[in-house]
């Protein structure tokens, strides 16, 4: 499935893009904070599009200035997603692309596509202590502070962290379509 905005197109990632991938994947401000470690080469890109990338629901961030990925975003429904008509929304953005509202750009779309194309009755979003850019992101996209959860395991990195878990409900998203659809990009 291929979702497009002003700016972008959200499509399935292929291992093509392996290359730009590893070019934001590989910055310590992206992986560690987003709970994963940052990508070690081009074929460590490679082989994450193809096990954990490549899977429904998951779509490159592709900018259709450049024809190129510059991040990725995605529905899981795994997680803090406890039910079948539930997701978490998950997503990181190139540095370089920070603070040009890309994320909440894309963000939006695929809220459009859960809640009117799957259906959905909610979506659930997460961010660690720590990471204001998402915090950010999640406020402005009409998310609800639900809980925190203390000590969560982030098996990747190994530790332990503080959660903060959002939601969205199909009816706040319906009463709110029209500020998602004049987004904000700054």
């Amino acid at each position: 499935m291929y979702l497009e905005t002003d700016r972008l197109i959200l499509r399935p990632w292929r291992e093509s893009d392996a290359e730009e991938c590893y070019k934001y994947a590989k910055d310590l401000r992206i992986g560690p904070m987003c709970g994963w470690p940052i990508h070690a080469s081009i074929e460590d890109s490679r082989r994450i599009i193809r096990e954990v990338l490549s899977v429904p629901e998951t779509y490159a961030v592709v900018l259709k200035e450049t024809k190129m990925p510059i991040g990725s975003i995605g529905l899981h429904r795994r997680g803090l997603a406890e039910r079948n008509d539930e997701a978490e929304l998950g997503y990181w953005i190139g540095v370089p692309y920070w603070g040009r509202g890309f994320v909440s750009e894309a963000a939006c779309e695929l809220l459009r596509h859960a809640f009117e194309d799957l259906d959905l009755r909610c979506v659930w979003c997460g961010y660690y202590a720590g990471n204001e850019r998402s915090k950010r992101v999640s406020e402005k996209l009409g998310f609800k502070y639900q809980r925190t959860i203390e000590n969560v395991c982030v098996s990747q990195m190994n530790e332990t962290r503080k959660e903060y878990v959002s939601c969205l409900t199909k009816e706040e998203w319906l009463s709110g379509q029209q500020r998602f659809a004049l987004y904000d990009r700054s």
